[in-house]
């Protein structure tokens, strides 16, 4: 059975009824909803074990969804979801559902789908205890008010303990001969290397310098993570240029991420390949979803 949960069925249902209202599944009628899923999923979704707790369209999805593996469960998410997407996009509707695509990159994190993810993973991520990012939003508010050198410690820490909550096994600061390294993560099998800088101005050209020199003296697959709460001055980021392993992050994406509940390991996922189709470091949440 899969790990989602009635509150995420609950989610699920908010993503797909939309359109026509409780108990419906998008547009479909109870012909394309049939051949969807015997389409994408070679599956008979008008079996009578779908239906033991209701015929509707809606209340088969939530019983397929309980019944299949994680795996079948994030195949038939995001299939649905580009059927959604097609549907927005072929009608020129705005999204009724707030938040929707948080929502929906949550049940797949719920579900082992971290975009980096290769293998299965050993237990349903705890990402998205609500009250918890929400506490984390709330912290982040909080670090404005201390003193500049304390602030900037308390913020090492503060994203320890973001890392912790998207389960991406972060690592303290440590320090190798001669460089100074504010902390690690993992994010599927790609390790990146952190630096996090609140100060007043802006970052600039070269400290973005100084930390991909850190980034090049290191294994070929290393990535790197710069986070600057004031964000980053634009000469410094079109002299630092293209083609390097450097993303950034500047504190109103955090405050965005948090606020949307976007889940971290998504965020960074999509600056990357924004990263590599652009050549671009840093491209601000707002742009991104």
């Amino acid at each position: 059975m899969s790990n989602l949960r009635t509150i995420d069925l609950n989610a699920v249902a908010d993503l797909v009824d939309f359109i026509r209202g409780a108990g419906y599944v998008l547009d479909f009628s109870d012909t394309a909803f049939a051949e969807f899923f015997a389409n994408e999923l070679d599956v008979d979704i008008d079996h009578a074990r779908y239906a033991d707790r209701g015929g509707s369209k809606g209340k088969r999805l939530r019983r397929f969804l309980e019944l299949v593996d994680d795996k079948t469960a994030l195949k038939t998410l995001r299939a649905l979801w580009e059927v959604r997407q097609d549907f927005l996009l072929r009608t020129g509707r705005e999204d009724p559902v707030a938040n929707s695509e948080a929502r929906y990159l949550a049940l797949l994190n719920r579900l082992g789908g971290s975009p980096s993810a290769s293998a299965p993973q050993e237990q349903p991520k705890a990402a998205f205890d609500f009250a918890k990012i929400d506490a984390l939003k709330a912290e982040l508010v909080g670090l404005s008010s201390l003193a500049p050198q304390q602030r900037g410690f308390a913020f090492e820490a503060y994203l320890q303990k973001l890392f912790i909550a998207y389960n991406l096994k972060p690592r303290e600061p440590f320090r190798n001969v001669g460089e100074q390294i504010d902390g690690s993560f993992v994010m599927g099998e790609q390790t990146y290397l952190m630096e996090a800088k609140w100060q007043q101005l802006p970052t600039g050209q070269a400290d973005l310098l100084i930390f991909e020199g850190k980034l090049m003296s290191k294994a070929a697959w290393a990535r790197g993570l710069f986070v600057s709460y004031s964000g980053f001055t634009a000469e410094g980021l079109r002299a630092f240029g293209s083609g390097k392993r450097t993303i950034c992050m500047n504190g109103e994406d955090m405050w965005e991420m948090l606020n949307r509940r976007l889940p971290f390991d998504h965020v960074i996922d999509r600056k990357q390949r924004r990263a590599v189709e652009t050549g671009l470091p840093f491209v601000g949440v707002r742009d991104l979803f």
